[in-house]
């Protein structure tokens, strides 16, 4: 008998295409109407496999939870990693880089045909109650993750530029996921992608006033 997670070496290939496949169905369905109404019957049917095919790369829906997440997190990271890096290399300046960063995320959010399809982890926060706690709990840990990346950011900012207004900055690194989500949220409701990088642009501005040198006028850009 094949136990679950195990897979003949010459299939791997088969099945890790198979897989993705699953995973790309389930994706895009639980974005469109959630977790709870993505059946594993009509991912099988999307897929053209069998159910026990399905059961043959996932335990079951709380398995394929954690796959998605993990997935989204590979993903998000790697964007986020390369328009920082991206923004660095063109200023050694924290203030600038970071500057630079949201306004190359702007561009990418803008320049996505449809829009950003939506976001995994506000999505199972609405649902919650259908994941079990190795699920929530991952979740948790992406949200903090995001809190982690952009404080370091913003502490390299403050031991240059003095804040003109005293914020925390866990709360201002959170600040950046809220822009985030609450724009795909509202350019969900108003049927205009283009809210979430004008958003982002205006955190741009937030941000650049909050870190403005006292001796110097804010410049506009």
């Amino acid at each position: 008998m094949v136990q679950y997670g195990t897979e003949d070496p010459a299939m791997v290939g088969k099945g890790e295409t198979t897989r993705d496949r699953i995973l790309e169905a389930a994706e895009a369905a639980v974005l469109a109407k959630g977790f709870g109404a993505t059946s594993i019957d009509e991912l099988i049917a999307a897929v053209g496999i069998t159910k026990n095919g399905f059961f043959y790369h996932f335990r079951d829906k709380n398995e394929l939870a954690r796959a998605l997440l993990l997935r989204y997190l590979e993903r998000e990271e790697a964007i986020l990693d390369d328009l920082f890096a991206r923004a660095r290399t063109l200023s050694d300046d924290p203030l600038h880089a970071f500057l630079v960063g949201l306004k190359l995320f702007a561009e990418l959010m803008e320049d996505l045909p449809e829009g950003h399809p939506g976001c995994l982890v506000a999505t199972y926060c609405y649902q919650e109650r259908l994941f079990d706690a190795e699920v929530r709990a991952l979740n948790r840990r992406i949200v903090a993750g995001w809190r982690a990346r952009f404080r370091a950011l913003l502490e390299d900012i403050a031991a240059t530029y003095p804040m003109r207004e005293t914020v925390d900055l866990d709360d201002l690194a959170d600040t950046v996921s809220a822009i985030v989500e609450g724009g795909l949220v509202l350019g969900r409701a108003m049927g205009d992608h283009y809210i979430l990088p004008r958003q982002v642009m205006v955190l741009r501005s937030f941000v650049k006033l909050l870190f403005a040198p006292h001796s110097q006028p804010v410049a506009a850009s």
